[in-house]
């Protein structure tokens, strides 16, 4: 992998990632842009605990462009976009309209290939593994940033799902503290092992579903299950067999294998509902362990090595024509209702399984 990072008008960093060493990037954004001003604040419910962005500046960005106007596509003569090159394996930069930024975290935007109408599971196997290596980059860099406590990288995938741009790309947030989900997590985490006198409650977990009837597939080093509670339809998370608390502690043998578990899983998730339903929309989650200091919860100190790196995915669409809403009980309550049993999903995601 090469890297070569550079700025755009405006200041923002963008780094390209390529697969060949003697690939040169050297074009220069030429668009007449001022600095991004941005007003992005956190603030916290007292009654939750929760941390809120307000990010007003958001409101005035990029809309579903035509595929003529998308700006994370390459740039192409007087046509100019995010992206200065002609052309580029993986880029990242930091997004022009962020949620989080300077005190209050980064956001970056990851485009996964310069073709607007192919998607991740398009990718051939070496350039996924680009991916999880910028993926795996981004996490030890934003790391080292003093306002930065958790990274968090995911895509989100069909205008279902909310996505604005429909050229192939994720996101990246580096948030300045525990995120709620991970907090719930490590609560749990710390009771278990007060509770059963140090048993690690995500090895409890994996041990149990590899036992079970939702395992979707396992390999040497990973293991894909639909959860025992799973909240969603269909909704699959995926463990290295070796727990480890983020991206960068895999091995190399867990790396090499990755793309092709995961590109089997993404084209699994596309013929669940048939041909005229692909592709499906859907939210793929990186959980990766904060980054500083062990946390106490109840009482009992739980560190980075307790926690177990793992990437969650999940669609919204739980029958052919239907989405999950959420609704009263989910929004308001917190509370999810599926239809969809989590043994009846894992059993139909072997039965789309690749031949």
């Amino acid at each position: 992998m090469k890297k070569t990072p550079t700025r755009l008008a405006d200041g923002r960093e963008l780094i390209y990632y390529d697969l060949r060493d003697d690939v040169v990037r050297d074009a220069p954004d030429r668009r007449p842009l001022e600095r991004t001003v941005t007003t992005s604040e956190i603030r916290r419910d007292p009654l939750l605990g929760d941390s809120v962005a307000v990010a007003s500046h958001r409101q005035g960005r990029t809309y579903l462009p035509p595929a003529d106007e998308c700006p994370l596509c390459p740039s192409d003569g007087d046509r100019l976009s995010e992206i200065p090159d002609s052309g580029y394996d993986v880029v990242v930069f930091e997004n022009r309209f962020p949620s989080l930024a300077g005190d209050s975290g980064r956001c970056e935007v990851v485009c996964f290939t310069p073709d607007h109408h192919a998607s991740f599971a398009d990718l051939t196997e070496e350039q996924a593994r680009l991916v999880l290596d910028a993926w795996t980059d981004r996490t030890a860099e934003l790391s080292h940033l003093p306002s930065v406590r958790q990274v968090f990288c995911f895509e989100n995938r069909g205008r279902e799902i909310g996505v604005t741009l429909g050229h192939p790309h994720g996101q990246i947030y580096a948030y300045p503290f525990t995120t709620p989900r991970t907090a719930l997590m490590l609560r749990s985490v710390a009771a278990h092992k007060a509770a059963t006198g140090g048993e690690n409650l995500f090895d409890a977990v994996l041990a149990r579903e590899l036992a079970g009837e939702r395992v979707v597939l396992r390999t040497e080093h990973w293991v894909a299950f639909v959860p025992y509670a799973a909240h969603w339809p269909y909704e699959v998370h995926l463990y290295p067999r070796r727990r480890v608390p983020d991206l960068l502690a895999l091995d190399e043998a867990a790396r090499a294998e990755f793309p092709r578990v995961y590109l089997e899983l993404l084209a699994r998730f596309d013929r669940i509902f048939g041909e005229q339903e692909a592709p499906t929309p859907y939210i793929s989650a990186w959980h990766q362990a904060p980054f500083g200091a062990p946390e106490e919860c109840g009482g009992t100190v739980v560190g980075r090595d307790d926690y177990a790196l793992h990437l969650e995915l999940f669609t919204i669409r739980r029958t052919s024509g239907k989405l999950k809403f959420l609704a009263g009980s989910e929004s308001g309550m917190n509370v999810f209702i599926n239809d969809v049993p989590p043994e009846s999903a894992a059993q139909r995601l072997r039965e789309v399984a690749s031949s």
